[in-house]
């Protein structure tokens, strides 16, 4: 679809169909969205992408031109774009969706791009070979178990940076966001990576519940936070 052919119900309709869609079937699902993914999340003040490039620039210490970064979960390629506009240069994306990967090799800022699916194929990077590992956006229940944390650290270079953001929904019935918690304080008490800081948003991502509700400004977005941890020096 173009981009004057995309509405507000177009777009809720997406996100509502992404809440119902079975593990099984997140590869086809993100096909079938790639091409109009960059436009809707952009519809809906998704804000995750440039808090954490901001966050990893303010963090990080080395050379950026010089950095190489894995760029998981990457999506259409809005984490390299963001990031090469801050200075960085060699990036690796792997996502679950083929659709996802045509649409990042699009940006030509790519050196490779490999699919797999997070939890179930290995994650497809050499151990301790990159300066950043990025994953936004892909933190949602039944869909990325808490085990690629620990394929996350085991990638990156002693002392880089890994990134990891979620949106904090009205309701957790799952009590995904307290298991989260425990998970990356886990990883914290086993000496796998440290904690650098938080950065927190009030203003995420709009809530899908209110598309379209301009009468209701202070209470329809989301919050939001994006995690940056350091794995420690050998």
């Amino acid at each position: 679809m173009s981009v004057s052919t995309r509405t507000v119900e177009d777009v809720r309709t997406v996100l509502k169909s992404s809440k119902e869609c079975d593990p099984d079937n997140v590869m086809s699902f993100y096909d079938k969205w790639a091409a109009d993914y960059e436009k809707d999340v952009n519809a809906i003040n998704y804000q995750g992408p440039n808090l954490a490039a901001d966050f990893i620039f303010s963090n990080f210490s080395g050379s950026p031109e010089e950095a190489r970064v894995l760029d998981v979960a990457c999506g259409p390629g809005q984490m390299a774009k963001l990031m090469s506009e801050v200075g960085f240069k060699h990036f690796v994306g792997v996502d679950c969706s083929k659709g996802m990967l045509e649409e990042a090799a699009k940006t030509g800022l790519y050196e490779d791009l490999k699919q797999a699916r997070l939890g179930t194929d290995p994650l497809p990077a050499q151990a301790g070979t990159f300066d950043v590992v990025v994953m936004v956006g892909a933190l949602q229940p039944n869909l990325v178990p808490f085990s690629v944390f620990r394929d996350l650290c085991n990638v990156t270079k002693p002392g880089g940076l890994i990134c990891l953001t979620k949106a904090q929904h009205r309701t957790d019935p799952e009590g995904f966001m307290a298991s989260l918690e425990r998970e990356l304080q886990l990883l914290e008490d086993e000496g796998l990576w440290t904690h650098v800081g938080f950065n927190k948003s009030d203003r995420y991502i709009t809530d899908s519940n209110m598309l379209g509700r301009e009468d209701m400004q202070d209470e329809r977005f989301l919050s939001g936070t994006v995690y940056l941890f350091r794995k420690p020096l050998l």
